[in-house]
């Protein structure tokens, strides 16, 4: 079974270096930064409740005035001594800073609203906030007290997902701001949840441009070749037979950067205009010639 990513941060911080920690908090400090800067600059401006129990206390601000920080900590608080225990010492002590720190982030930034137009401040309050999320989530920790609940209610009743339930509780939320904001802000935020969730994914993946390119060819062995000679990149033969002919006959597999891929389109076409590639994104390229897997969390 493939672990999940919560599994995956648990190990990471079990097995860290120094510098790995030191990364680690360094990217909850900056996610921190720009997740709480999305709220006085875009969202709150807006009233988009953009789910979770931040989206909760965005709702409370709308109607009771109440600064969405303190409000947010305060609902935090209660779900982190109910649900620590299942988080593991480190994670949970990551998680505690970072929504303390977020929160007090939201609310005394001096930062003045960046745009008052609803679309703009769903758009962009989504691309900063998954921003800081995912560099969040990056350094080993979370903000959702949203996710303990979630983990709670899985671990009494296992056949609803923690993903399930957390799109539940968003969607209670949304449609309370449908509620107590408006039905256009509660449509707002639903675009701003899909924009957050798209960014997190994208950060938590990897921003690089890397592709993967995929070679059926019987010169294989010429585009081989002047790969490693021109692109200077590594290559690999996977082994696969053709449904149709039932030849055996190895496929070319070559990640290079986006730079690199008009080179191999060359030297395909050059060595067989009639060979068969695919590409397709490598989100993540680690190794030589790429990012060191050392320096990934």
């Amino acid at each position: 079974m493939k672990p999940s990513i919560r599994q995956r941060l648990r190990d990471y911080i079990r097995t860290a270096g120094p510098r790995e920690i030191a990364l680690a908090y360094l990217q909850i400090f900056a996610g921190c930064l720009l997740g709480g800067a999305a709220y006085p600059a875009f969202l709150v401006p807006n009233s988009i409740a953009p789910g979770g129990l931040t989206g909760a206390a965005t709702i409370l601000n709308h109607v009771f005035h109440w600064p969405v920080g303190t409000v947010s900590l305060i609902l935090n608080v209660p779900l982190f001594i109910l649900g620590y225990r299942s988080m593991g010492r480190v994670f949970a002590f990551r998680s505690l800073i970072a929504t303390v720190l977020f929160s007090l982030c939201i609310d005394i930034l001096p930062i003045r609203p960046v745009s008052t137009d609803p679309l703009l401040g769903t758009l962009f309050g989504g691309v900063v906030l998954g921003v800081g999320l995912g560099l969040i989530l990056r350094g080993g920790a979370t903000t959702g007290g949203t996710d303990m609940i979630a983990r709670m209610v899985h671990r009494r009743l296992p056949f609803i997902s923690v993903g399930m339930f957390l799109f539940v509780l968003d969607c209670l939320v949304v449609m309370c701001a449908a509620v107590f904001i408006g039905t256009e802000q509660a449509l707002y935020a639903f675009i701003n949840i899909y924009a957050c969730s798209k960014v997190i994914d994208a950060v938590m993946m990897g921003f690089g441009g890397n592709k993967a390119c995929f070679i059926m060819t019987p010169r294989w062995e010429s585009i081989t070749g002047r790969l490693m000679e021109e692109v200077g990149r590594g290559v690999t033969h996977l082994n696969a037979r053709g449904a149709y002919t039932g030849k055996q006959q190895p496929v070319v597999l070559c990640v290079a950067s986006r730079q690199e891929i008009m080179a191999v389109k060359r030297i395909v076409q050059e060595e067989d205009e009639s060979a068969f590639m695919f590409i397709t994104d490598a989100h993540e390229a680690l190794g030589e010639g790429f990012s060191r897997l050392d320096s990934q969390d």
